[in-house]
């Protein structure tokens, strides 16, 4: 198959899955899509290596990786989290109903190693889902390897339809109590712009602090990259230093790298989007984790399945108890916290797109929209910043030095 019909027939995969995705509202997610389409390849015409014929190699996805992890660093606002310090505990709260839950289920049912591939991808998204099956690749379970994208495919479909229902009892409980006069939200209301950097990720500076005086024209996509990648080897090269004292991953390092470059005003904040890159990125990572795939047979998907609803079946629970007992302690409503809570199962843009979704259909009225808005899609979009950016990197780079080689 020649590189251009390769890069071809998988980018039309991609474009299927986000077709459907938008036409269902994001009910059905792409990235269910696209796997499926990829095993119907895998399993018929496409050769195993069709995602490399293309192109995206293994050393190309890594390197993306560290501009990518990088990058997620300086999303980070100090200034927005302090805001929203109850969202926050609600995530983490979440987060370790997630790890304490599955490890008791877990254990109890299958092995060790199963357990752990599969924490750091309930917690977060695409990037722990690399890390925990590249590491589980690298110790020859191929098996984990191809569970831990699984999933990250799979659990979207849980979490989507309950944020929603969540969202839309809190909603009507919000507008009940604002049409009988005696609404006061839990959050600090946020202004009318949203200027949350998760979202508003393009500042007013076109140079970064420590450049400010080098004229605009000169920061250049190519310099964007330099300062990017310069943090990325960075984090490489201390991880390295650390090796024989301990091991860090240099994906950890990168994310904190990258919080520390923007505070300082080394690095903008979303650099890879300003050097026109992010798109790119995220295609080629989204295309090493289809490229898993290509090890899944029919009976190791079955094989997997019981593993697989028991683990994120026991994510929910985990995340419901933990997350309602600190919200009753914080005074924030079940629903509210569980569906920030739940954002750990899909994050940034679909927290988004669930919220604006549920505060369209509840009301048409502006100001009902403005005082929903205000009290929900800040603490949506925090929750899944933490769990999905931030949180899950940081796990996924300690448990997978936890996985036990087959000898």
């Amino acid at each position: 198959m020649p590189q251009m019909m390769a890069f071809v027939l998988i980018l039309f995969i991609l474009y299927i899955g986000d077709v459907i995705s938008t036409y269902t509202k994001a009910w059905v997610p792409s990235v269910f899509i696209c796997a499926v389409l990829f095993l119907a390849g895998y399993w018929t015409f496409f050769p195993k290596d069709i995602v490399g014929r293309a192109g995206i190699t293994t050393s190309v996805a890594v390197m993306l990786m560290y501009l990518l992890i990088t990058n997620m660093g300086t999303l980070l606002s100090l200034r927005d989290l302090k805001k929203q310090w109850k969202t926050i505990l609600i995530s983490l709260a979440g987060i370790v109903g997630i790890i304490v839950i599955c490890a008791i289920v877990g254990m109890l049912c299958f092995d060790r190693n199963t357990v752990i591939v599969a924490i750091p991808p309930l917690v977060g998204g695409i990037v722990s889902a690399i890390i925990m099956s590249g590491g589980a690749k690298e110790a020859g379970l191929l098996d984990l390897s191809v569970f831990a994208i699984v999933i990250y495919v799979m659990q979207g479909f849980v979490g989507y339809p309950l944020t929603s229902i969540m969202l839309k009892r809190e909603g009507l409980r919000v507008l009940k109590k604002y049409r009988a006069g005696v609404w006061q939200s839990s959050y600090e209301a946020t202004s009318t712009k949203h200027k949350l950097d998760v979202v508003n990720t393009l500042d007013e500076y076109p140079m970064p602090k420590l450049f400010s005086k080098f004229p605009n024209s000169y920061n250049s996509s190519y310099f964007q990259f330099l300062r990017l990648a310069l943090v990325g080897y960075l984090a490489y090269l201390v991880s390295t230093l650390l090796a024989p004292i301990i091991s860090v991953s240099p994906f950890v390092l990168c994310l904190l790298f990258g919080v520390i470059a923007s505070s300082v005003g080394f690095l903008e904040r979303h650099p890879l989007k300003k050097a026109n890159g992010f798109g790119f990125a995220v295609m080629a990572l989204m295309l090493f984790i289809f490229d898993t795939l290509n090890h899944a047979t029919p009976q190791m998907l079955l094989n997997l399945l019981v593993p697989l609803v028991v683990l994120i079946l026991s994510a929910v629970v985990g995340m419901l108890i933990f997350a309602a007992i600190i919200g009753k302690v914080l005074k924030v409503s079940i629903e509210m916290a569980f569906a920030i809570a739940l954002t750990a199962l899909y994050g940034f843009p679909a927290d988004y797109i669930i919220t604006n979704e549920v505060i369209n259909n509840l009301t048409f009225d502006a100001k009902e929209r403005q005082i929903l808005n205000n009290h929900m899609l800040a603490p949506m979009l925090i929750g899944g910043f933490i769990s999905v950016t931030i949180v899950s990197v940081v796990l996924a780079g300690v448990m997978v030095g936890m996985i036990t080689p087959i000898n």
